[in-house]
């Protein structure tokens, strides 16, 4: 099954808050289901998906180029160039294949429904402010001197900060 999931620099990987909610190989459900909106290139599908699960999973190119190559062998989607980009198009045939599937997607769709309360955007300014945190102990370290004292009492205030957020989060 694929992670869904997880904080930015190892707040604990997939805690209790989050599930798993798609078999590995049902990405290739997902990106018919999103072709039949609209033809798409390979980077826009990875924002949408991104988008629609609200930051906390993002497909690799890795994932999503090979699974549309693997589609377009299947018949299920087809595509041609257009400005200088591959743009992919589901067929006749994918529209069946992913009516046949449709209680998977739907039921994939689903549990990101729970997340529209706060998009990626909402995220974005939580994400900002720990890189800024991350910026500022380096330069002040730099600045007035990196100590083990120092380092000690900067790690006991953030796995104290740590540990308040996991609270919240499980509340």
């Amino acid at each position: 099954m694929v992670r869904i999931g997880g904080f930015y620099g190892g707040f604990g990987g997939y805690g209790p808050f989050f599930r798993r909610w798609f078999e590995k190989g049902d990405i290739k459900y997902l990106i018919l289901d999103l072709l039949t909106d609209k033809p798409r290139h390979g980077y826009e599908i990875i924002k949408e998906l991104e988008s629609r699960f609200c930051g906390f999973y993002t497909p690799s190119a890795g994932s999503v180029y090979p699974t549309l190559q693997m589609l377009e062998e299947m018949g299920l989607v087809k595509s041609e160039e257009r400005d200088g980009k591959r743009i992919y198009e589901i067929t006749d045939k994918g529209r069946e294949d992913l009516k046949a599937h449709k209680e998977k997607v739907d039921s994939i769709w689903d549990h990101t429904e729970t997340w529209e309360s706060f998009r990626m955007h909402d995220l974005n300014d939580l994400f900002e402010e720990i890189a800024d945190l991350k910026k500022m102990v380096r330069s002040k370290m730099r600045a007035h001197g990196f100590t083990q004292e120092k380092l000690k009492k900067i790690q006991k205030i953030i796995l104290k900060a740590k540990e308040d957020i996991v609270a919240v989060l499980r509340s």
